[in-house]
C-alpha cells in the first residue's frame, strides 16, 4: 500500500509574496516558573517572515519551543534561550522573534502595625525580542496605591481653622476643650479627598541579570510613594494608613516625579516609560501623568 506525504501548505512558495515583520500566535496558555512558584501565564510568541517567497512559518514550531519553560526558571537568560530557538527553527525564513508573557505575581504583604497580612495582586507583561541579532527585555507592572490631594487637603485645613475661630474666639483656649474639640465631627468639618491610583511602569532590563526583578521593582515603587494599598488590616492599621496618606500628599505629578527618581536608582534598569492614573474622586475624569527615561 502507498504511503502519501501530508500536505505542507505552509512551505508552498511564490516570488511574488510580500515579508512579514510578525507572524506567529497569541493567548497560549502556559505554566511558567518564578521565584520557586508556577504560574498561570498567556503567551504571544511570533518571528518574523522574511523570506518573500515562503507563504508562511512552522507555528507549531513556536508552540513546541514554548514547552521549555514549563520547567525552568523565567530568567532573562531563559527568555534568549527561547527566542533563539524560535531563530534556529526558522533558518532561512527568519531574522526577528519575539514572546510576550503575561501573568499575575501574587505577593503576600503585611500590615502596617497589626500581625495581619494578606495577598496582592500585580499584573505583569514580559516583552523579549531578538531584532537585528540585538536582545531585549523589558518588564512592565501595575502597582495601585493611594494618593491623597495637597489642594483638597490645605482647602480641608483652612476650613477647620475657620471652625475653630468661630467656637473659640470669644473664650480662652483651655487644653482639655481644644482636644475634645478636634476629636469631633464638630471640629474636623472637612476631610481632604483621595483616591485609588495606579502606577503602571515599564523597565527595560539589562539582559546580564541572573534573575527577574518582578518584586524588586514593586517594592521600589511602592517604597517611593508610600501609600501602597493594604490587604487584611486592624483598626491601628487603619490610622497608620491615615498617617501615611497625610504624610504623602500627591498630585499626580509628584508621584510621577517620586516614581521617575526611585526607577533611575534601580542599577539594573537602563530605560522605563511609567504612567500614573489618579482616579478622582472630586472629577468624573482621572488625573494623568507620564515620564520615561533613555527610551
Amino acid at each position: 500500500m502507498t504511503s502519501l506525504t501530508l500536505p505542507d501548505i505552509a512551505a508552498q512558495t511564490s516570488p511574488t509574496l510580500q515579508p512579514l515583520d510578525w507572524v506567529g500566535m497569541r493567548g497560549i496558555a502556559l505554566p511558567v516558573q518564578l521565584g520557586g512558584r508556577t504560574l498561570s501565564a498567556w503567551a504571544d510568541a511570533g518571528v518574523s517572515l522574511d523570506d518573500g517567497e515562503s507563504r508562511g512559518i512552522h507555528m507549531s514550531r513556536l508552540y513546541l519551543a514554548l514547552e521549555a519553560l514549563e520547567h525552568t526558571e523565567l530568567t532573562p537568560l531563559a527568555l534568549r534561550q527561547l527566542l533563539a530557538h524560535f531563530l534556529d527553527t526558522h533558518d532561512g525564513l527568519s531574522s526577528s522573534a519575539y514572546v510576550r508573557l503575561k501573568f499575575d505575581c501574587m505577593l503576600k504583604r503585611p500590615a502596617l502595625i497589626s500581625p495581619l497580612e494578606g495577598w496582592k495582586r500585580y499584573p505583569v507583561i514580559l516583552d523579549a525580542r531578538i531584532e537585528n541579532e540585538m536582545f531585549h527585555v523589558e518588564q512592565y507592572v501595575e502597582i495601585p496605591y493611594s494618593s491623597t490631594c495637597p489642594c483638597s487637603a490645605a482647602l480641608a485645613r483652612q476650613l477647620i481653622q475657620q471652625q475653630f475661630l468661630n467656637d473659640f474666639a470669644n473664650q480662652p483656649a483651655d487644653i482639655q476643650a481644644v482636644l475634645q474639640w478636634l476629636g469631633s465631627t464638630a471640629g474636623i468639618v472637612a476631610t481632604p479627598h483621595s483616591q485609588r491610583s495606579q502606577a503602571a511602569v515599564r523597565v527595560r532590563l539589562q539582559d546580564t541579570l541572573q534573575t527577574l526583578p518582578v518584586e524588586a521593582l514593586i517594592d521600589a515603587v511602592e517604597s517611593a510613594l508610600g501609600t501602597a494599598v493594604q490587604t487584611a488590616v486592624k483598626r491601628a492599621d487603619e490610622q497608620a494608613f491615615a498617617l501615611a496618606n497625610g504624610q504623602n500628599l500627591m498630585f499626580c505629578e509628584d508621584a510621577a516625579r517620586r516614581i521617575h527618581h526611585a526607577l533611575r536608582g534601580l542599577a539594573w534598569c537602563s530605560g522605563f516609560d511609567l504612567r500614573v492614573e489618579h482616579a478622582e474622586s472630586l472629577h468624573a475624569h482621572d488625573a494623568v501623568a507620564e515620564s520615561r527615561w533613555q527610551w
